[in-house]
C-alpha cells in the first residue's frame, strides 16, 4: 500500500509558476548521456515530466517519448510546448504509483526529482518496483534525487542520502553508477544531487558475504 505523502497543490504551483526546478533548458545530465551515446534512440518514459522541456528535447532527437506528471495543469502546458515545437510526444496525467502506465515496457525510464520526494522507505522502495514493471529486459532508469551532501539549507529538493537510495533499488534493479552532482535549478543555493542508473536484474542480488 502507497500511503499519502504531503504535497504541494502541483496544479496551483504550475498555476502561479512557482517552478524553481523548470529552467527551460533540458536537464545537462541528461544531455550529457545523449551526446555520449550512452543513451541511444528508443522508447523513453519521463516520469515527473512537469512542461514538458526533457521529453520535448529528446523527441527532437529521435527518441520515442510518454511523459507522464501528476499534474494536470502541468501536462496541459507541456502539450502547448510540444504542439510549438512540432514534434511527436505523449502526455498524460496519472498518478505514477497507482495508475496504469501506458506504453509499457519502455527502454529507459527517467525522472528528474521524483524519487526523492517519497519519505517513506516502503514508498521508495515501491516507486523502484513500478519503474522496474515499466521497463523492458535490460532496461535502464536514470534518477536524478537530493542528497544529503552539501550544507545546511531551508529550501530546495528533499535529501537523500545514498544508502535511502540503494536500500528501494537494489531489490529490484542493478546500480550501474552513482555520482554525486548538482542541481540545476532557479534557487538561491546550488543543492547537491545523486545522478543514479540502475538496469532491470537478469539475476536476483546475492546476499552480502559473511566470512568467519
Amino acid at each position: 500500500m502507497i500511503r499519502a505523502v504531503p504535497q504541494p497543490d502541483w496544479d496551483e504551483r504550475y498555476a502561479t509558476a512557482d517552478l524553481p526546478w523548470d529552467t527551460g533548458k533540458p536537464d545537462p545530465h541528461l544531455v550529457e548521456l545523449v551526446e555520449a551515446g550512452v543513451m541511444a534512440p528508443g522508447r523513453v518514459l519521463e516520469v515527473g515530466c512537469g512542461t514538458g522541456t526533457n521529453a520535448i528535447w529528446l523527441a527532437e532527437r529521435g527518441f520515442t517519448v510518454h511523459g507522464v506528471d501528476l499534474s494536470a495543469r502541468a501536462i496541459a502546458q507541456a502539450n502547448t510546448k510540444r504542439e510549438s515545437a512540432g514534434v511527436s510526444v505523449e502526455f498524460s496525467a496519472l498518478d505514477f504509483l497507482r495508475d496504469e502506465v501506458p506504453g509499457a515496457p519502455y527502454e529507459w525510464v527517467f525522472d528528474r526529482g521524483v524519487f526523492h520526494v517519497f519519505d517513506l522507505a516502503e514508498d521508495r522502495a515501491a516507486f523502484a518496483r513500478r519503474v522496474a514493471a515499466a521497463l523492458q529486459t535490460g532496461g535502464r532508469w536514470l534518477s536524478l534525487a537530493g542528497s544529503t551532501e552539501g550544507p545546511e539549507r531551508d529550501h530546495g529538493p528533499p535529501r537523500r542520502s545514498a544508502r535511502d537510495l540503494l536500500d528501494a533499488v537494489e531489490p529490484e534493479l542493478e546500480l550501474l553508477t552513482l555520482r554525486s552532482t548538482e542541481f540545476d535549478a532557479d534557487t538561491p543555493t546550488v543543492a547537491k544531487a545523486w545522478l543514479m542508473l540502475t538496469r532491470v536484474r537478469e539475476l536476483p542480488a546475492q546476499p552480502s558475504t559473511r566470512r568467519g
